[in-house]
């Protein structure tokens, strides 16, 4: 009896034992789990701190401008006989356009001729009667009356002569200007009057536009706040001018602003200014909408982080810094600017830091990430996109 209760004894605390080990043995995978040490990383996306020179920008919106429109028109009357153009084509200065009617100023010009023809031979023979008059008058068998008429006459005549040759110098005029020809060099536009039409110089229709595209201006505004440092800038060199177009995508072209306006808009508060564009790839067309940026300066040797990177914190910006054990670390910044996807930060960070530039809304003070390779994106749960 006492031998069977041993053996009873010695089973119970075995049994004991292993649960007491089994029970252990469950909990330590619990206890493992939730240790600090076993929270999984963050999958973040980092950039590395670069030095750049950033410019200093003014950002507007413009539209181009020709450098000279001008609409041709006729200066005399009569009809189209020839339209020597194709429309929209590239001319140069005095390339023929159009052709009115030329014989009714060619009349006007032969009978401007023949009245001076006419009134150089009277003069030719009151210059004969008064050589002759002369000759009697020293004799004393010429009136001093006839003598002074007959000068008089030989005046008249000159005078008739000179009025004759402004006659044919505006008939000749009148001619010339049947010939219409462009008077600088540029594209045209539609043609406006078709040949055949009578055309009056008093009615002034238009017949065509010409263009100089070559170079042109890029009109645009800009806040008075910013007048000032134009002005001041623009003193010491012309300021450069970018042009992009209208979606902000796409440098077109770079130029120089060549006007500040005289006055301040006070309806709106801007100031009016002009670029000027060589514009010799034409990328730049008369009204079209352009964004302009005008290089005020130009920031040197300044970190740089991509815009992404920067989050508005409760006191201003902050970027999450990885440290060491991949871990993050949050830190203020001052930010001179954001443009282009770039932040110029002139306090807070040095170059060659890493900061995260995906993922940040999990993550806090010394959180352990997996930032994998610089300038990977994230998704938007933080995850990596492979």
């Amino acid at each position: 009896m006492k031998a069977r209760l041993t053996v009873l004894a010695g089973v119970a605390l075995a049994a004991g034992a292993l649960g007491v080990w089994t029970t252990r043995d469950r909990a330590a995978p619990v206890a493992t789990a939730q240790g600090p040490d076993a929270a999984p990383a963050i999958p973040v996306s980092v950039s590395v701190v670069k030095v750049e020179d950033v410019p200093v920008l003014l950002h507007g919106i413009g539209t181009v401008q020709a450098f000279n429109t001008i609409t041709i028109r006729s200066r005399v009357d009569g009809p189209i006989i020839a339209v020597d153009f194709t429309e929209g084509e590239e001319v140069e200065a005095g390339t023929a356009l159009f052709q009115i009617d030329p014989r009714p100023y060619q009349a006007a010009l032969a009978q401007a001729r023949a009245a001076k023809n006419k009134d150089v031979a009277q003069l030719q023979s009151v210059q004969l009667d008064l050589e002759r008059s002369t000759k009697l008058l020293s004799r004393g068998f010429q009136t001093q009356q006839s003598f002074d008429q007959q000068t008089a006459q030989v005046g008249q005549l000159k005078a008739a002569i000179d009025g004759d040759q402004a006659q044919i110098d505006t008939a000749q005029l009148n001619l010339d200007y049947t010939r219409i020809a462009a008077p600088i060099s540029g594209r045209l536009g539609a043609r406006l009057v078709d040949i055949g039409n009578l055309v009056r110089a008093g009615e002034g229709t238009p017949l065509v536009t010409i263009a100089q595209v070559r170079p042109v201006f890029v009109s645009f505004t800009l806040p008075q706040q910013s007048f000032d440092d134009i002005r001041q800038q623009q003193k010491k060199a012309p300021l450069a001018v970018d042009a992009f177009s209208a979606d902000d995508t796409r440098a077109l072209a770079r130029g120089q602003l060549t006007l500040i306006d005289n006055s301040i808009d006070a309806a709106t508060g801007t100031i009016h200014l002009k670029a000027q564009f060589a514009n010799a790839d034409e990328r730049l067309w008369p009204g079209e909408f352009v964004n302009v940026r005008v290089i005020l300066s130009t920031r040197r040797a300044v970190p740089t982080v991509p815009a992404q990177a920067v989050q508005d914190g409760p006191d201003g910006y902050i970027v999450y810094v990885v440290g060491p054990g991949e871990t993050v670390r949050r830190k203020p910044v001052e930010v001179a600017a954001i443009q282009d996807g770039i932040a110029a930060v002139t306090d807070g960070l040095a170059p060659g830091e890493r900061v995260v530039i995906n993922g940040q809304f999990r993550l806090t003070d010394g959180a352990r990430v997996d930032a994998g390779p610089p300038g990977a994106a994230a998704n938007a749960d933080g995850g990596q996109r492979r």
